[in-house]
């Protein structure tokens, strides 16, 4: 058994039986999947998320590897996820414990403790209401938007991380009256939902361009146009318009392909034509 817990909190719980007490631990429960639940929890005037992985059992882990998928078998390749994402500067959560006890991966029990954001918005939230606001005001913020979650999404790929559930949901924003927001104004994406994030020393294609299709399938309804498409890929691709044209036009395309299966899979209807091919039109 190892646990580490910062010493905000290492004070609320004895040594000898703080892995008992934070397992077991009961607060306002946010999600319960199969053996994993997150539990937002108060010590003092501060909040905190526990995400409680118990024994998964081998027919959970074998039915994943059969499928080509790799289980998520404890807490432990999320709190590695926001140790990388930090070293790497993109803001995420912060661990204050941690904790994993057996061998076996079906067995294996752990739990990783984090500081809760307050006052955020997911950004599938703020696009879904940003409606209200006027033209000029929506279109800066959206460019702003782009350019973040370019920047992001080439930092974790191009050092070795992806995501697997990479969509807008899963991006965090102070939450403020957007219609004051100036370009000026200091605006910090924060990425979550790290338990599932795969580290290497370089991403698979196929990876890189699942997290870009699913990121694009959530934001089909946001009011993007092709020239922000454009925008996000000459960020993300780190080269003029021109030669992102000519030399990444396969990659661009399979990943249009792909956001639009996942848009009709998921609403049960054709995605919009604009995102059928990328083009400087």
């Amino acid at each position: 058994m190892w646990i580490e817990l910062d010493t905000e909190i290492s004070c609320f719980f004895p040594k000898e039986s703080a892995f008992d007490q934070l397992m077991a631990y009961k607060g306002k429960e946010y999600r319960h999947v199969k053996s994993r639940r997150t539990v937002k929890f108060q010590l003092e005037d501060k909040c905190y998320f526990i995400k409680i992985h118990e024994a998964c059992g081998w027919r959970e882990v074998w039915k994943n590897w059969l499928n080509g998928k790799r289980p998520v078998t404890s807490a432990r390749m999320e709190w590695e996820a926001i140790d990388r994402l930090r070293e790497l500067n993109v803001p995420t959560l912060k661990v204050v414990g941690r904790g994993i006890r057996g061998k076996a991966p079906a067995k294996l029990e752990s739990f990783v403790i984090t500081e809760a954001l307050h006052g955020m918005v997911s950004l599938e939230q703020l696009t879904q209401n940003w409606g209200h606001l006027p033209l000029g005001q929506r279109i800066r913020l959206k460019w702003e938007l782009l350019r973040q979650l370019a920047v992001i999404a080439r930092t974790i790929h191009r050092n070795g991380l992806n995501h697997r559930d990479f969509y807008l949901c899963h991006f965090l924003v102070r939450d403020l009256d957007w219609a004051c927001w100036r370009p000026t104004d200091p605006l910090t994406l924060h990425l979550i939902d790290l338990h599932r994030m795969q580290i290497r020393q370089t991403v698979p294609q196929r990876w890189l361009l699942k997290d870009l299709a699913g990121l694009l399938f959530s934001a089909m309804d946001c009011g993007l146009t092709r020239n922000d498409l454009l925008r996000f890929a000459v960020i993300y691709w780190d080269r003029p318009a021109s030669d992102l044209l000519r030399e990444n036009q396969g990659a661009i395309q399979k990943v249009l392909r792909r956001a639009r299966r996942l848009y009709t899979s998921f609403h049960g209807k054709a995605a919009p034509k604009l995102f059928t091919h990328l083009s400087r039109r």
